[in-house]
């Protein structure tokens, strides 16, 4: 908040945000501050205090972009990212847990695949996609959208559909063809 207040400043007199910078010691406070908030919202998460979670991991994405913006050297500047995985998948958990808690299974969903996107794209953009393949933040968010998609229940028309398709490629051509009857009495009482 003081650096931000300093850049606010600055932009008010002079409408512009050239000449602001972050030296090292700004940069290694701000790292600093990042581990007390990254303590917090782990313990936050063990209490399953997911509004917290989400506030506070929201801030140290905010502070990652922050410095690396503003960082006067590159170090400062990329230092934090090696995290933003990590802190990227905590936020979408916690985003995620929210919306369970909401009985909204399917927004939780769409928000866990933006979070694996996001995930995705900041390999892609240090140019090493490949370790997306080999990212746990990747797995443990997979594996929430998995156990997510088993407590949503399933549309009884599709699972006729499914059925129906089982039947033909087992070639179990009369359960089959009772299977269609099924849906198309259930088709035409909609």
């Amino acid at each position: 908040d003081h650096y931000r207040m300093e850049l606010d400043a600055l932009t008010a007199d002079s409408g512009s945000d050239r000449g602001f910078s972050l030296d090292e010691r700004a940069c290694e406070m701000l790292r600093s501050e990042a581990v007390l908030y990254y303590h917090r919202y782990l313990a936050e998460f063990v209490l399953e205090d997911y509004p917290a979670v989400a506030r506070d991991t929201e801030r140290n994405l905010a502070l990652m972009d922050f410095c690396a913006k503003y960082a006067e050297d590159a170090s400062d500047r990329y230092v934090l990212e090696q995290y933003r995985p990590y802190v990227v998948m905590m936020n979408t958990r916690s985003e995620a847990q929210i919306l369970v808690r909401d009985q909204r299974p399917k927004a939780a969903l769409a928000v866990i695949e933006s979070g694996v996107a996001k995930i995705k794209e900041f390999f892609q953009n240090f140019e090493h996609p490949d370790m997306a393949d080999e990212s746990t933040e990747l797995v443990m968010l997979n594996a929430l959208a998995s156990e997510i998609e088993s407590g949503i229940p399933k549309d009884p028309l599709q699972e006729l559909r499914d059925a129906l398709d089982k039947a033909i490629s087992d070639e179990r051509y009369e359960e089959a063809a009772d299977l269609r009857d099924r849906i198309a009495r259930a088709t035409d009482d909609r």
